[in-house]
């Protein structure tokens, strides 16, 4: 899930145990990109590229046990939940941006919730190059698309608003801002890959999480996400993380009613690709 985070350098603050909290709806959208690849897909090499704490590389492992699969990711904090996870596995720590898997030996180049954390300028280049890499096969991918939904649009407007944080992201550099760019068009996906594929197939879903924490069921979650950036530009002393946080939630409560029960309906958007070579 990690391909070279552009918003904050290193390994700074990826959790995988927060990031697991939700292991079985993030997982979701693994399972049905897998399922639009066929019964009759066979792959024999398959790299999970940005595998993080390799959820998406077990499921892999489940649904082809005869493939050879090898991780990549960019976090050291992630890529040992990996190794412990599947200690048989090779995981690899590189960047997405110049990895480079061996040419003609991959049938499926899978890429799980990975290339959103990337900048626009480079998004489509890398997985277009990726593509390139690999004279026949598959490239699959899904990414979150929710730059527009209320859970994301709070992030940001939170940090404009008046409060102790808001000095620390106005002295960012416009490249260190926090929140990730929008993801590109259908049409540009399309445009970019299909002159090198016999065929690419695109489409959303728009899975809705039930969360049984309420508005901090939302909080928590994106706190493995996409909430970290904003987190970590901030200093850790001094209570300002703290309120940050209280704010955005107080913010999610304006815009996420609750249900009957108590819980809180997230909806997530996701766009997938597969770009048949």
């Amino acid at each position: 899930m990690s391909a070279g985070s552009v918003t904050q350098a290193g390994d700074k603050g990826w959790s995988p145990d927060q990031y697991l909290l939700f292991s079985n709806a993030r997982n979701r959208p693994i399972h049905d990109l897998i399922a639009f690849l066929g019964p009759g897909f066979a792959p024999s090499r398959i790299v999970d590229l940005g595998s993080g704490p390799a959820n998406s590389t077990e499921i892999l492992a489940k649904r082809f046990p005869s493939a050879s699969i090898a991780g990549v990711d960019s976090s050291p904090a992630m890529l040992a939940k990996a190794r412990a996870t599947l200690p048989n596995t090779t995981f690899t720590l590189a960047d997405l941006r110049d990895y480079d898997p061996a040419p003609g030996t991959v049938d499926l180049l899978f890429a799980n919730a990975v290339f959103h954390w990337l900048r626009r300028p480079e998004r489509i280049p890398t997985i277009t190059r990726l593509l390139l890499t690999q004279p026949s096969g598959v490239l699959a991918f899904q990414m979150p698309d929710n730059y527009m939904e209320p859970s994301h649009l709070a992030m940001r407007e939170t940090a404009a608003s008046a409060g102790p944080w808001r000095p620390y992201f106005e002295a960012l550099a416009p490249e260190q801002r926090p929140d990730l760019d929008p993801i590109e068009s259908y049409l540009d996906y399309y445009d970019a890959l299909k002159p090198h594929c016999r065929a690419v197939e695109t489409w959303t879903t728009r899975y809705v999480h039930v969360l049984d924490d309420g508005h901090a069921g939302i909080v928590e979650w994106v706190k493995g996400t996409g909430l970290q950036p904003f987190v970590n530009a901030l200093p850790t002393e001094g209570g300002v993380r703290e309120a940050f946080v209280a704010a955005y939630k107080k913010r999610l409560e304006e815009v996420y009613p609750l249900a009957a029960d108590g819980k809180v309906l997230l909806a997530y958007p996701r766009r997938f690709v597969a770009a048949f070579r």
